[in-house]
């Protein structure tokens, strides 16, 4: 019997983000689905998987979005493929733009473009947000502050934007006391009226994530960001899972108010004056860190599937609730290597101004211990090292 007669149902996977994407093939080819893994470059970690079937170069959607749309409906075309994953901002924004299209091809088990607006507007999401009760940072448009007399944090108002085709992410500016910014300067800059918010002096960033169906969770996880690749923030290099019924209520909370369908995380800050959990944002799509729910026995890709396709969603009891203890194992950690050893080499070398750099005894014997005592890892598994060794020459040669 030919493999494609053994496998004859396959799923579209974007293949350039990381981990996240590694997670997905590999979770599910462990279906019996045949992967196709979508990138801008063949140089992608994730299509070296022993686990991605087939592979595809698309147009980089940070350059050409139309052309990766097109790329993603030309897949969808084909009669075997039953879904696609949304990984990145640039994947959800094309299959909830053209989720009509989509529909007309495969299962479509992710936001529409109305849901993704209110997620993607910042200065929406958190007025839902307040609404619902989930703590949120003081916020209001950059030319409604009056008062800077507090450090403030400036944040593009839309989590992305357009931009000659392509995708752009302005970056986030942070404002000491008492320092006032050239405000028509940012919105020049960012090509929109940016948000301002209050900073949450920090006890400690989380996620909660989640697949939903129609604002109700299917299976939900939380972590905790425990290392950077710098350590002023950044990317999460180590990250541990955790179980806080509060954190849990919060999220929950959140999705619901925005009617949520398909995977999200949203991201808290804990206010260390207080211990709440303040909204940062929301990510409307998977997320960077889910090779560690899959190591703590949440394996979202293939509830995502399931979802899609009218399977068994989430394997989870029917009374579950924010209440019941996790079903996953608490305490669980998983690394980015090559994302730790930046964050070692930022406390080697670099000064910033608004975190304290660790000594850098104590940072390698944390590194070290979190490596012995939790050996899960983003690329490198035993019986799949190509996308590590990919990697590690992408970073050492320059992608090729």
């Amino acid at each position: 019997m030919s493999d494609r007669q053994r496998r004859p149902d396959a799923v579209v996977v974007p293949a350039d983000h990381g981990g996240s994407s590694l997670a997905c093939i590999r979770s599910l080819s462990r279906l019996g689905l045949t992967v196709i893994g979508v990138a801008s470059s063949e140089s992608a970690p994730a299509l070296a998987s022993r686990h991605c079937d087939e592979s595809r170069v698309a147009p980089s959607p940070g350059t050409d979005l139309d052309g990766y749309r097109d790329a993603l409906l030309d897949l969808a075309d084909r009669p075997d493929v039953r879904t696609v994953v949304p990984l990145y901002e640039p994947d959800i924004y094309a299959l909830a733009a053209d989720r009509a299209a989509f529909a007309d091809r495969v299962s479509t088990p992710w936001v529409d473009s109305d849901r993704l607006r209110r997620a993607q507007d910042r200065r929406e999401l958190f007025a839902i947000a307040g609404a619902a009760d989930v703590p949120v940072p003081e916020t209001s448009l950059l030319r409604e502050r009056e008062d800077w007399s507090g450090r403030a944090v400036v944040k593009p108002r839309y989590t992305f934007v357009i931009e000659d085709g392509g995708v752009a992410y302005p970056e986030v500016h942070v404002t000491d006391p008492g320092e006032r910014p050239d405000v028509e300067a940012l919105v020049d800059e960012m090509g929109h009226e940016p948000i301002v918010q209050s900073h949450v002096p920090d006890g400690g960033e989380y996620g909660f994530f989640a697949v939903c169906d129609e604002g109700e969770p299917v299976r939900t996880f939380q972590h905790r960001r425990v290392r950077s690749y710098s350590y002023d923030g950044g990317a999460s290099v180590y990250r541990e899972a955790v179980d806080i019924p509060e954190l849990a209520a919060a999220g929950r909370n959140l999705l619901a108010a925005l009617d949520w369908h398909g995977p999200a995380m949203v991201e808290f800050r804990r206010d260390r004056r207080d211990g709440r959990f303040k909204l940062l944002e929301v990510n409307p799509r998977f997320w960077g860190s889910l090779p560690l729910a899959v190591a703590a026995g949440v394996d979202f890709p293939a509830v995502y599937y399931r979802l899609g396709t009218g399977g068994s969603a989430g394997d989870r009891p029917a009374d579950d609730s924010a209440d019941d203890p996790a079903e996953y194992e608490t305490g669980v950690g998983c690394h980015t290597l090559r994302g730790e050893a930046s964050y070692l080499h930022s406390v080697l070398r670099h000064d910033h101004d608004h975190a304290e750099r660790p000594s850098l005894a104590r940072a390698v014997a944390s590194v070290a211990l979190s490596v012995v005592r939790q050996p899960n890892f983003d690329y490198l598994a035993a019986d799949d090292p190509a996308p590590f060794l990919r990697d590690v020459a992408n970073h050492a040669f320059g992608d090729r």
